[in-house]
Formats: C-alpha cells, structure tokens, sequence
C-alpha cells in the first residue's frame, strides 16, 4: 500500500480501538453505521436481500459479531444462524451465509468452534446452501483454513473460506486449497498486519491479488472476487475475455453500503454479481475497517453527520 493511505489506515484502526471512541462511537453513530449495515434485525435483512435480488445481485448474509468473550456467546451466534439459514429458506431469497470464526469461539476453544460452524454448515446442506467462513487476522489463518478442510472431510463440501491477497502466504494457500477442492473468496485483505507476514506496499498486494485470481481462471476453478476497485474489476474483465472465459466462470463481490450502483450496472450487463449484506447490533468492528479502508468513506460518514 502507498504509505499515505498505509498511514490512514493504522491511525483509523489505531484510533477506533480506544475504549473512549468505542463508547461514543455506539452510543452515537448507529445511524451513520446504517450506511454499511442493511439491518440489526434478521426480518429486515432478508427484506434487503428480496431488494438486491431484483435487481439481478446474489447475497452473502453475515451476522455480525466476532472476538467473544465467553462460548455461551458462541451458543447464541450458532442459534442465530441456524435461525438464519432457515429465514433464508423459508424467504426463498438467493443468499448463502458467511460467518466469523472467532464469534464461533475460535479464540477460546477450538473444538467447540468447529462443533459449532459445523452445526451450521449441516444445517445450510440441508437446504442446498452454502457457508463462507471468513477470514480474520492472521493469527487465525491457519487454523480457518484446518477447519474447512476438515469439514470437507466429512463431506461437508457446502463450505469455504478466503483468502488474503496481503499475506507473503498467500499463493501456496491457494495452490493447496484449490487441489482440496475449497471454494474461495479472493480479496485484498482489510486486517492491520506486520510486514513479516503481510506485503505492506499497495503495489506488491494488487500483484499477488492478480496472481491468485489468474490462478483460479486459469484452472477453470470457479472464482468469487471481491473488490471495489476499478482496476482489477476492469482487469478481469479484459482477462476473462482475452482468455474466453465465461461471464457463470466468476462472480465479482462488493459490501453493502458501496458502489450500489456500479453492482446493479455490472449485473446488467450479465456479470455474477454478490453483495455482502451484514445484520446485527455488534456493528463497531465491522464498521471501523470499512471506515479504514479509504478516506473517501469516512468522509461520507462525516458529510452525513453535519447534514
């Protein structure tokens, strides 16, 4: 990354995690987080997706939460998207489900995290849905992807994960998860990370980001993109065509919240398109690393607030 917005980025996610700022932030800002989440309740998340979906776009829906502190948390979070996957259901709505390990309690034991998730992967299976365990920081990589591949394992084949494109390790996960047959969502990477595991240049990253999706393409291995920048959606475009690849090989992803516009124009024009559509009430984390992400978007929050 350029060192200016590398240096936006550590301030926002140094800044956002002061006890003081967490404070205000959701006391406050629940209606300026409303920008990026689509609700705090399940009814009116399915009610976005029905919205999304007539305009041609796929969903991915994500209850928000991560970092428990205690498993009886996790309980809850593995209620929920049990909850979920059947709201989806019964909503006949085109979503699948993503979810974060540690709100599975990763963090705190590992066993029960993956008894967990794998309660809500048997119940997506039962319905012909799929299930994105999301990738966290780093020290969490290796155990994320163990935990898919031992559901694979079991025949639980309705799941995947992601992939960093920042992390120096990134192509040999690749490689390895491909040959297991692991779905995958390819993106840059939004976790403050030190330079010994993570390319801190925006040049190296947007390089291993290419690398990882020619990769796929190129293997003919269905690939699930997610960015919001114009170069690399217009460089796979031209990839994709240059190499006669088929519009149903890929699907670009962006959040909910961004460039709504620019994924209603690609869905019009045929492209695979998946919005990731998050609900719930713990917003903050999530909130903060879109804010991160570029200046442009905390300036919209604070246009906003003034209004």
């Amino acid at each position: 990354m350029d060192i200016g917005s590398e240096l936006y980025r550590k301030t926002l996610l140094t800044i956002s995690g002061n006890s003081l700022v967490e404070k205000l932030t959701l006391k406050y800002g629940g209606k300026l987080a409303a920008k990026f989440i689509a609700s705090q309740e399940l009814d009116g998340a399915l009610q976005v997706i029905g919205d999304l979906n007539r305009k041609g776009i796929m969903v991915t829906l994500d209850h928000l939460g991560e970092g428990i502190r205690a498993l009886s948390e996790a309980s809850g979070y593995r209620e929920e998207y049990i909850r979920l996957v059947r709201g989806i259901e019964q909503a006949g709505v085109n979503s699948n489900v993503s979810l974060k390990p540690t709100q599975m309690g990763l963090a705190l034991d590992p066993e029960a995290c993956y008894a967990n998730i794998r309660a809500v992967v048997r119940e997506a299976a039962a319905s012909g849905n799929f299930v994105r365990i999301d990738m966290e920081d780093s020290p969490y990589t290796q155990a994320t992807i163990d935990m898919v591949k031992r559901l694979h394992g079991e025949g639980l084949t309705n799941v995947g994960t992601v992939i960093q494109a920042y992390l120096r390790r990134t192509q040999a996960d690749v490689r390895d998860l491909i040959q297991s047959g692991v779905n995958l969502r390819l993106v840059k990477g939004a976790y403050k990370e030190p330079a010994e595991v993570a390319y801190q240049k925006k040049s190296e990253v947007i390089d291993n980001f290419k690398a990882i999706i020619r990769m796929h393409l190129d293997q003919g291995v269905y690939t699930a993109i997610a960015s919001h920048d114009d170069t690399i959606i217009r460089w796979v475009r031209e990839y994709a065509s240059a190499n006669r690849i088929g519009q149903d090989k890929f699907e670009f992803q962006m959040l909910y919240g961004l460039r709504m516009n620019e994924q209603a124009r690609l869905a019009s024009e045929g492209y695979r398109v998946r919005c990731y559509v998050p609900y719930g009430k713990m917003w903050y984390p999530y909130y903060t690393r879109r804010l991160a992400e570029k200046p442009a978007n905390l300036m919209m929050v604070l246009q906003n607030m003034f209004r």
